[in-house]
């Protein structure tokens, strides 16, 4: 539980932090991934420096959690391609009055 709400607030963090330093979509979304994705990375060899022949006991925990945000991050990644989607739909819709998803069918 503790991994979740650690997890929620470096997203949120990386987000509205990104936001307020000005960044755009595009950049908060890499700040935002990127922000959160090196537990396993320094984790592994902290790990071994801190605990030695114990840091087996120390990894498993690092590997769910490593778990844990890969599956957060494919629904957020999903979410936020479904967003530029609509974005990218309402902003033809814009420039030109219409829709164009039936131009060219007929």
């Amino acid at each position: 539980m503790v991994e979740a709400v650690l997890l929620a607030v470096m997203l949120l963090l990386s987000w509205y932090g990104a936001r307020a330093l000005g960044f755009g979509r595009g950049d908060r979304i890499a700040i935002q991934f990127a922000g959160s994705k090196k537990s396993l990375a320094a984790g592994l060899p902290m790990a071994s420096v801190l605990f030695g022949a114990q840091a087996s006991l120390a990894v498993l925990p690092l590997m769910l959690f490593h778990q844990m945000q890969l599956m957060v991050c494919a629904v957020i990644a999903k979410r936020r391609s479904r967003d530029a989607e609509v974005r990218a739909e309402a902003a033809v819709v814009d420039r030109g009055g219409r829709s164009r998803a039936g131009v060219g069918s007929g």
